[in-house]
């Protein structure tokens, strides 16, 4: 069941005020209004989700001028031709007139069915950008390759937090290792508090999957109660905030002088750290740094993650011993009105465990939290 029925069940049997069911459940009263509306015009019906499509729209572009277009590009094909959009508003252009443009014929030829869209590749806009919520919601690792003034090659592992972009971690190694990944991850939570979730690729420190078990990352995760997530194979692009840190980072490191030591190296990231964090404004989150940004709002941690509401309302009856069943996380819970109320008519409704009771009038029967370790809820003395 979604929101708008709930909250106009809520309205209409209990009697609660708009403002308060639309401050309490985050939706605006306007839109609340409309719903009653439409459900006392037609019913049920009236809460169904609705097309926002247009009844006119004055500035389309006229049928004729679309059969124009469509019977133009037959001929061009015909005439073994080029009929691509820009061809045809060419051609348009030379009758004399108004000229749709490339775009608007393109519509035209995708709604008739003479165009198939085939890209090569997937175009920059097709990608789905996320970022997370809160500082410490998501923590993004990856490790990269630097050389050390002799050429012997070490590897970096950073750390970045998925919101702020706050550089959490920068520590270099020989070769990271199992237990090197576990080191960083105390090291840095010891800084800004542990996360919620980490994000990495596939390497074999980050995920024992390819091997049909858990690295020692992965069991220290779960015995704190951290997420732990993985990209798709060959997709770097899920894991693109520290990918892209990389390159700011090397780029940063080849203005200074080669280290010849790994604790060169640290010292030196280090104070990239520093400076990345709290002196360099950043594009991608308003030109503030990243410290700024993961100051401003509360931390999230292990387990704090906010499961979406699950609403229902329900008709029932009570029964002959003063109480009436719910299901919940596929449990039965009975629930106790008093026999006073046998045989009674009732509505539930339920957002998760916040469950209210009402009769038929309206009136407030029982409201309580369930709990779910309990098949009998109580009643309070």
């Amino acid at each position: 069941m979604d929101v708008g029925r709930y909250l106009v069940e809520a309205h209409l049997r209990e009697g609660r005020p708009i403002g308060e069911l639309a401050r309490s459940h985050g939706v605006h009263r306007s839109w609340l209004y409309k719903l009653l509306r439409r459900y006392r015009r037609e019913g049920e019906a009236g809460l169904l989700a609705r097309s926002r499509r247009p009844h006119r729209s004055p500035t389309a572009m006229p049928i004729a001028v679309a059969d124009e277009i469509v019977a133009l590009r037959a001929r061009l094909l015909a005439e073994g031709l080029d009929a691509g959009a820009l061809t045809i508003q060419w051609h348009l252009g030379r009758r004399g007139g108004g000229v749709p443009s490339a775009s608007s014929i393109i519509r035209v030829l995708r709604r008739r069915g003479l165009v198939t869209p085939a890209p090569r590749k997937r175009p920059r806009s097709s990608f789905v950008r996320f970022e997370a919520a809160l500082p410490n919601e998501l923590w993004q690792t990856d490790a990269t390759h630097w050389t050390l003034r002799d050429g012997s090659a070490v590897e970096i592992l950073n750390v970045i937090d998925d919101h702020s972009r706050l550089l959490v971690a920068a520590t270099p190694f020989r070769t990271v290792k199992a237990a090197d990944a576990v080191a960083v991850l105390h090291q840095a939570a010891g800084r800004v508090g542990y996360p919620a979730a980490l994000l990495s690729d596939n390497a074999a420190v980050f995920s024992g999957a390819s091997r049909k078990g858990k690295v020692a990352l992965e069991t220290e995760l779960e015995r704190l109660g951290i997420g732990c997530k993985h990209a798709a194979p060959y997709h770097p692009q899920t894991c693109g905030k520290v990918e892209r840190f990389h390159q700011t980072q090397k780029r940063w490191l080849a203005k200074q002088p080669p280290a010849a030591t790994l604790e060169e190296l640290c010292a030196q990231l280090d104070r990239q750290r520093l400076h990345y964090n709290l002196h360099r404004p950043h594009r991608a989150i308003g030109r503030r740094t990243p410290q700024e940004v993961f100051d401003a709002k509360v931390k999230a941690g292990p387990g704090s993650a906010i499961a979406p509401v699950h609403y229902r309302v329900r008709y029932d009856t009570v029964d002959r011993h003063g109480k009436v069943t719910l299901r919940s996380d596929s449990r039965l819970h009975h629930i106790g009105l008093g026999a006073r109320h046998r045989g009674k008519a009732i509505v539930l409704f339920v957002a998760d465990r916040e469950v209210r009771i009402v009769d038929a009038d309206g009136e407030l029967l029982r409201q309580l939290t369930l709990d779910p370790t309990r098949d009998y809820q109580r009643q309070s003395a």
